[in-house]
């Protein structure tokens, strides 16, 4: 049977269930067992409730792997998602611009742009929130002023608005292409300058933290290939432009066309036995994947802004290994 706590006012209650056992779930383990009972809940979601003892048989804590006898009752506690408002937090933050209107931030790798789910603090947002004063609200209060995105392990330039006005202005910008965003990345093979891959993207159906250029629903996605610098036979830097926005864009094209980015564990960039002179790119604990350069207009008087962000000090030092080790200058390909 189901029944409902009494929470503080104001809050959404927590969900509870009484189930005892019966002939039916004998014998199946207690993980499987919610999965099957409770609806619109993951089975990792589940574990986690055994995990943090939301889940009591017979009133006593269990593990996800206990085989339930008939008998039994199983008291299962779902607390109501929690949707925090993000708060400041002093985290360091490099602002390579600010005004009225905007502030440019060169990223550090690692952090999460905006809170979600298991990432409700240290994020981008909770950093700019500490370090300016007035953001824009349009983007949500979850959200406010981000106009768009870099992956969690991409490092570099993004730009933020203060206003309303202005993130309207850029949000416009990014959405006509107007916008210039160009990217270093380290990837596998000889790789060919100019290559424009045009493969539309969508998310992966059989691994939701995927995006797929196979996928049934998918978008219009453009990369191009600007410039190379053949590091050795095995490796090349890559300067990436792209110009549309869709998630893990760059990854994936790069992976599709069989140059998967170094360092990038979800799309085939992840190498163990390598010869000694490439080696340095097991240092990496993140794609090589940088925004270097990031160009648009002032959203107040239209005049060209343009930035260019340096290889942050982990990718560097794995580049210069690696250039040490070719015993020859990088060449422009």
């Amino acid at each position: 049977m189901a029944r409902l706590h009494q929470n503080a006012p104001g809050r959404q209650p927590d969900i509870a269930l009484l189930i005892p056992i019966t002939e039916e779930y004998e014998g199946l383990r207690l993980d499987h067992f919610l999965v099957s009972v409770v609806p619109g809940q993951s089975r990792s979601h589940l574990q986690r409730l055994i995990e943090e003892g939301h889940v009591t048989v017979n009133g006593r804590p269990a593990k996800a792997n206990l085989r339930l006898k008939l008998g039994v009752s199983v008291d299962i506690d779902i607390p109501e998602p929690r949707d925090p408002i993000p708060v400041p937090e002093n985290i360091e933050l490099p602002i390579v611009y600010e005004d009225a209107d905007l502030v440019v931030v060169n990223k550090p790798p690692g952090m999460v742009v905006h809170p979600a789910a298991g990432h409700d603090s240290g994020t981008l947002v909770n950093a700019l929130l500490y370090h300016v004063d007035d953001l824009s609200g349009i983007g949500g209060e979850k959200r406010p002023g981000i106009v768009h995105r870099l992956d969690r392990g991409t490092s570099g330039l993004m730009v933020v608005a203060k206003n309303d006005a202005a993130h309207q202005e850029l949000a416009r910008q990014f959405h006509d292409r107007e916008v210039s965003k160009e990217y270093l990345a380290l990837v596998w093979g000889v790789v060919v300058a100019g290559r424009r891959i045009e493969d539309p993207i969508g998310r992966d159906p059989n691994n939701r933290l995927k995006m797929t250029n196979r996928a049934r629903r998918s978008r219009e996605a453009v990369t191009r290939i600007v410039r190379v610098f053949q590091v050795n036979p095995a490796l090349a830097l890559a300067q990436i432009a792209i110009h549309t926005g869709r998630t893990h864009q760059i990854r994936v094209h790069l992976s599709s066309i069989g140059h998967p980015i170094v360092g990038d564990t979800l799309y085939g960039g992840l190498r163990r036995r390598l010869p000694f002179d490439i080696r340095a790119v097991l240092r990496l604990d993140r794609p090589f994947l940088h925004a270097a350069k990031l160009a648009f207009k002032h959203p107040r008087d239209g005049r060209r802004m343009e930035f260019e962000s340096e290889l942050p000090p982990d990718l560097k030092s794995v580049l210069d290994d690696l250039i040490e080790k070719s015993g020859q200058e990088v060449e422009q390909g």
